[in-house]
C-alpha cells in the first residue's frame, strides 16, 4: 500500500481555470467566454458578473458554440469555449476539425470535467475518447494539466498562442505535484523523479498516482523515472526517446482510453525511434461503466498498485 509522496490536499482545477480567465480578461479586452449553458459547471459565475457582455451563452448547442467562437476569433477576439469535455469533443467534433483547426482560428477549447469525473452519470458523460479524437486533428495543440498551477499556466499559454488549443480542465480533486518554480512549456515533459530501471509517463489526474507508484517501486528495488507529459500534442519526442534509451522500459498512465491517447502517442514514438517494452495503464477498449470517479479508477487499476504491476510486467518481473 502506498505511503504517498505527494501533498494530499486536493484541488479542483476549475477554480484555477476560472481565476486565470478573469485575470486574462482584466488585462485583455479581446478575451471572451463562450458556453453551452455551462456557467456553473465551468465555475464562470464570477466571470459573468464582472464581464456580463463578454460571456456568450448559446444554450445546449455545442456545434453552434464552437462555430460562434470561430466567428469571434475571426473578428479579433480570443474566445475560450468552456463546456463539459464529453459534449464539447463529441457533439462538436466536426466544428473543432473545420472551424477551429482547418481554419486555424485563434480559439481555445476548454474541456471541463474530463475523463471519468462525471462517474455516476455513466458512459454518456465519460470523456475518455477525447484525447484520441483530438490528437488526430492537425493544427490543434492538446494539453492535459496535472494540477492547478499547471492548469493556470497552460491557460495563460493558450491565450498567448495564435492558434487553436484544447485544454483538459480537471474536476476531480488533485494534489499539487509540480515543484516550486515549475514553468509549463508546450511540447515539453517535466521530470518529476529520476530513475534508471523504468519510466512512468503520465498526465492529468494520474500524475500523483504515478509518483506514489514510483515510491512503491523503490521499496521493491526498482528505480522509476516519472515524466509528467502535459502536452499530448505536440509530444516531447526527445524525452520519450531518452527514457526508452536510458531506462529500457516505459509505462504510460492516463485517465482515458489507452488506444490513441497518450499511450498511443508514446508507443508510436518508441516503435519509430527506440523500441522497448511499453505497458499501458488506462481504460481498455470498452465503455466505462457507471460508478464514482474513484471507484472507476480502481476498477481499471489506474492506481499506484496497477502502475506497479504494469512496471513489473514491462521489466519481466
Amino acid at each position: 500500500m502506498s505511503t504517498g509522496t505527494t501533498d494530499q490536499v486536493l484541488h479542483d482545477c476549475r477554480d484555477a481555470y476560472a481565476a486565470t480567465l478573469i485575470e486574462l480578461a482584466q488585462a485583455d479586452p479581446r478575451v471572451v467566454a463562450v458556453v453551452n449553458d455551462s456557467v456553473g459547471s465551468s465555475k464562470l459565475g464570477e466571470f459573468r458578473n464582472r464581464f456580463p457582455d463578454r460571456l456568450i451563452n448559446v444554450g445546449i448547442a455545442e456545434q453552434d458554440m464552437v462555430g460562434v467562437a470561430a466567428g469571434l476569433a475571426n473578428g479579433g477576439k480570443i474566445p475560450f469555449v468552456s463546456a463539459a469535455s464529453c459534449f464539447l469533443t463529441a457533439r462538436a467534433l466536426e466544428q473543432i476539425k473545420v472551424d477551429a483547426a482547418y481554419s486555424n482560428h485563434n480559439l481555445k477549447l476548454c474541456g471541463m470535467s474530463p475523463g471519468m469525473a462525471y462517474g455516476e452519470l455513466g458512459p454518456t458523460h465519460h470523456s475518455i475518447e477525447d484525447l484520441a479524437w483530438l490528437r488526430a486533428i492537425p493544427n490543434l495543440t492538446v494539453i492535459v494539466p496535472s494540477d492547478p498551477d499547471e492548469t493556470a499556466q497552460a491557460i495563460r499559454w493558450a491565450a498567448s498562442h495564435p492558434g487553436p488549443v484544447f485544454v483538459r480542465v480537471s474536476r476531480m480533486g488533485v494534489p499539487e505535484v509540480n515543484p516550486t518554480g515549475y514553468r509549463f512549456e508546450a511540447g515539453r515533459a517535466a521530470l518529476l523523479r529520476d530513475g534508471t530501471d523504468v519510466t512512468i509517463i503520465a498526465n492529468g489526474t494520474v500524475v500523483a498516482p504515478a509518483l506514489d507508484a514510483a515510491h512503491d517501486l523503490a521499496d521493491l528495488g526498482i528505480q522509476a523515472r516519472v515524466l509528467s507529459m502535459p502536452t499530448v500534442k505536440p509530444l516531447d519526442v526527445d524525452a520519450v526517446v531518452a527514457a526508452a534509451r536510458e531506462t529500457g522500459a516505459i509505462v504510460t498512465v492516463e485517465e482515458a482510453l489507452t488506444t490513441g491517447g497518450l499511450g498511443g502517442a508514446v508507443a508510436e514514438t518508441v516503435v519509430q525511434h527506440h523500441p522497448v517494452p511499453v505497458r499501458f495503464v488506462g481504460v481498455p477498449d470498452v465503455f466505462a461503466p457507471t460508478g464514482s470517479a474513484r471507484w472507476l479508477l480502481e476498477h481499471f487499476r489506474i492506481s499506484p498498485g496497477g502502475i506497479v504491476d504494469a512496471a513489473r510486467l514491462a521489466l519481466g518481473r
